[in-house]
């Protein structure tokens, strides 16, 4: 990568690395929360459906020569605090394609990334497991592909987590305390500033300083949605939003031009937000036994309570079902547009 695109020239960061900790210090530390995060996800996500699903749809990967699809859930992927886009079709092999950068998916030839018209972005620990279990239970409620947007995991997600973050998300939310810390790692340890942020940092215009790269409209999955849906050619038609995935919604569709965003349906589950963006459709679902989602609602009322707590796991009823909610809201607009 070009110096002064995302990564800063060696000549700029002499008086800056008085302040940088070596990475193969901080690096194994990230990892170490990303897998925490990713056993979190467990709770919240159907991970053992997923990994089901997907050790039965290796045998039939494998035989047409493709990757398996269950080598998005291994140890390496798991670990990883980069970012990535999955796109996940739950009726067609190879049923999982991943992207580690956003102008390469953006400037894809292959079909069905310009086909995909659904993103999901997931909350709690926002691991690739719990992205990818998310985004498969919706494409099959729907029989169509859906692109998981995996948020990377960075040293500023390690200060919010340890601050709370799971428990003040529409707090910090409010403050943009994630962009706060970002600019200040990218102000005084741009490197340091780097790990997890391969994703964002992908982005066309991506924005640095000190060449650490810093968020545009929030924190890195509202980079990215923003960027997938103002530089594609059809933008999304269907976003879906657990927990504090919801709130990142809404930063990302915040300033993109009304052609943009028209048509543009939102679904929120667990985390209701405002709706101020003028053309969205928003179905908005949070569940009567659900503090935490209660707790970060903001004042923002759903369109439905749900018997339910924030889970969208069934072996941990009464849970969330992704799935049928949002087939449920699709159903619900098209009855309105009749």
């Amino acid at each position: 990568m070009p110096a002064g695109d995302n990564l800063p020239p060696p000549e700029s960061t002499l008086p800056l690395s008085l302040f940088e900790m070596p990475e193969w210090l901080v690096r194994p530390s990230v990892e170490a929360c990303r897998l925490f995060n990713t056993a979190l996800d467990g709770m919240f996500y159907d991970v053992p459906g997923l990994n089901a699903e997907l050790g039965a749809k290796d045998d039939v990967a494998g035989a047409m020569g493709e990757k398996l699809p269950s080598r998005i859930v291994d140890f390496n992927a798991l670990a990883d605090p980069e970012g990535s886009l999955l796109l996940i079709d739950a009726t067609t092999a190879p049923y999982v394609h991943k992207y580690k950068d956003v102008g390469l998916f953006l400037n894809s030839s292959y079909e069905e990334t310009r086909q995909v018209m659904i993103a999901t972005i997931t909350g709690v620990g926002s691991s690739a497991l719990g992205s990818a279990a998310l985004a498969w239970d919706i494409s099959v409620a729907l029989g169509k592909p859906v692109l998981a947007i995996v948020p990377g995991y960075g040293v500023a997600d390690v200060i919010l987590q340890g601050m709370g973050g799971w428990f003040g998300f529409g707090l910090y939310d409010y403050l943009h305390a994630k962009s706060m810390v970002q600019n200040s790692l990218a102000s005084l340890a741009p490197r340091t500033a780097c790990i997890g942020r391969a994703l964002p940092a992908s982005t066309p215009e991506a924005k640095t300083l000190h060449g650490g790269p810093v968020f545009r409209t929030g924190s890195g999955s509202s980079d990215v949605l923003h960027a997938i849906m103002e530089h594609r050619e059809r933008p999304l038609g269907l976003l879906i939003g657990h927990s504090k995935g919801a709130l990142q919604i809404g930063n990302a569709i915040q300033s993109l031009p009304p052609d943009r965003v028209h048509g543009l349906n939102v679904v929120t589950l667990g985390c209701p937000i405002a709706e101020n963006v003028a053309e969205v459709a928003y179905h908005q679902y949070l569940g009567l036994f659900d503090a935490l989602g209660q707790l970060n609602m903001w004042g923002n009322l759903p369109d439905k309570w749900v018997p339910t707590w924030h889970s969208t796991n069934p072996a941990l009823p009464p849970a969330m079902n992704a799935g049928a909610l949002t087939a449920e809201a699709l159903a619900g607009q098209l009855n309105n547009n009749a």
